[in-house]
């Protein structure tokens, strides 16, 4: 008999699902990361790894430096800073500085002692190819899906050659300049020879139509996405809402597209912290609920920024067959955070959810951002099976290693194809 279908004993539950859940490769739906062949694009390395963002913004909780002292030092001096001020003056308690640690434990260093100049001597050995190999290895993560913008001059050049991508990265149409930032991005419409108008008129719509289906043709994405304000409305009469209903959803049912909304980010409301001066908003949840209802042949994927939004996105869930929850995004990829939300979406959804995304924007984060979520979705999932097994019912490993790829992959890649 087939070890694997055989009951799971209570004793052993957590044990089997802890080791099923390290052993099931992942495939990382949204990221920030890019592959070889888009150059310095793709960040990778330590001190892109301490310079992230989320300990930006940390520096300024314990250092007396100012913000134009820090913007003015080159990569390595702002590393520095940061190291000095969050690793060597305080005890890196928050899960953006134990992640660096986490990193640099998983690459089997010395994490006993905080030795800037060690780490940066085994970086420096490392090349972006071999290393790129080693952390999908060490995460078990076997592909990623990018976030990729037509309308960054840099990113656009490499697109525009047609290039032989490594087959671990997937491309995603992200549509931010298009949908909210019209007032600057028609003009770049026009110069690409598209007849658009600012106010929308003449063929603007068909234009806005051919320009997505271009990008198409050209990218090959798994899904469309934007991230959006928590005062996100449809409909209403902007630029924003005529674009999705009249362009993006009908040009993803064209092509069998998921359209991805990230809803509840207040950009930049420091603006002297740059990329860490974000924060968040909760959002209407019957925008969500209105969008699946009157596009019923559109499929979402939908992950909300605020804490208080994630009951209200379960619920909607279970009342649309078109919309699927995923990933604890940003500010809500703490552990805490995390466990909760993974708890109620089981309790709500059962397994039809994708529990986490990493939103790694170096590649390194990999490292520190599965093991984390992993070892938080064992021990509920442990505890599930648990009050299941309560009741009378048996489980075998073959049941978990099932829900398990489900949550990891299976999910995912249904839900791109147009099978749910």
């Amino acid at each position: 008999m087939d070890s694997s279908t055989q009951v799971v004993p209570l004793e052993k539950l957590g044990t089997t699902v802890a080791r099923v859940v390290q052993e099931t490769p992942v495939l990382d739906m949204h990221t920030h990361l890019y592959s070889e062949q888009f150059g310095n694009i793709g960040l990778w390395g330590l001190d892109e790894l301490i310079n992230y963002h989320y300990l930006i913004a940390e520096i300024f909780r314990f250092s007396p430096i100012s913000y134009q002292e820090f913007w003015a030092m080159d990569t390595p001096g702002q590393a520095e800073a940061i190291w000095k001020s969050l690793f060597e003056q305080n005890s890196p308690l928050s899960e953006a500085t134990r992640g660096i640690l986490t990193v640099l434990q998983q690459l089997g260093l010395d994490t006993s002692k905080p030795d800037l100049k060690a780490f940066r001597a085994y970086f420096a050995q490392q090349n972006r190819s071999d290393y790129t190999d080693k952390v999908f290895k060490l995460a078990n993560v076997k592909s990623v899906v990018m976030t990729n913008d037509p309308f960054d001059p840099a990113e656009r050049a490499v697109w525009m050659k047609t290039p032989d991508l490594d087959p671990r990265f997937r491309a995603v149409l992200r549509l931010d300049p298009l949908l909210l930032k019209w007032g600057e991005t028609h003009r770049q419409l026009v110069s690409w020879g598209y007849a658009v108008e600012a106010g929308l008129g003449g063929k603007t719509l068909a234009e806005v139509r051919r320009f997505l289906e271009d990008w198409v043709k050209r990218m090959r994405p798994v899904y469309m996405a934007v991230s959006l304000p928590p005062d996100f409305s449809f409909p209403d009469p902007s630029v924003r809402s005529q674009f999705v209903a009249h362009c993006v959803l009908p040009v993803c049912r064209e092509h069998g597209l998921p359209f991805s909304m990230m809803i509840g980010v207040r950009k930049l409301v420091n603006p002297a912290l740059r990329l860490a001066g974000d924060s968040l908003g909760t959002a209407d949840m019957s925008v969500v609920e209105r969008l699946c209802a009157e596009f019923p042949e559109n499929r979402f994927l939908v992950s909300m920024l605020s804490r208080e939004n994630q009951h209200g996105l379960c619920v909607a869930a279970r009342k649309f067959r078109n919309l699927l929850p995923f990933g604890c995004w940003w500010f809500m990829n703490n552990p805490s955070i995390i466990e909760e939300i993974t708890r109620e979406r089981f309790e709500l959804l059962g397994t039809s959810f994708i529990p986490q995304h990493s939103d790694a924007r170096v590649l390194d984060q990999l490292l520190y951002k599965w093991p984390h979520s992993r070892s938080i979705i064992a021990k509920v999932l442990t505890e599930k099976y648990s009050d299941l097994m309560q009741t009378g019912w048996t489980l075998s490993e073959a049941d978990v290693r099932r829900d398990v790829k489900k949550l990891f992959e299976d999910n995912f890649t249904e839900w791109i194809s147009g099978v749910h």
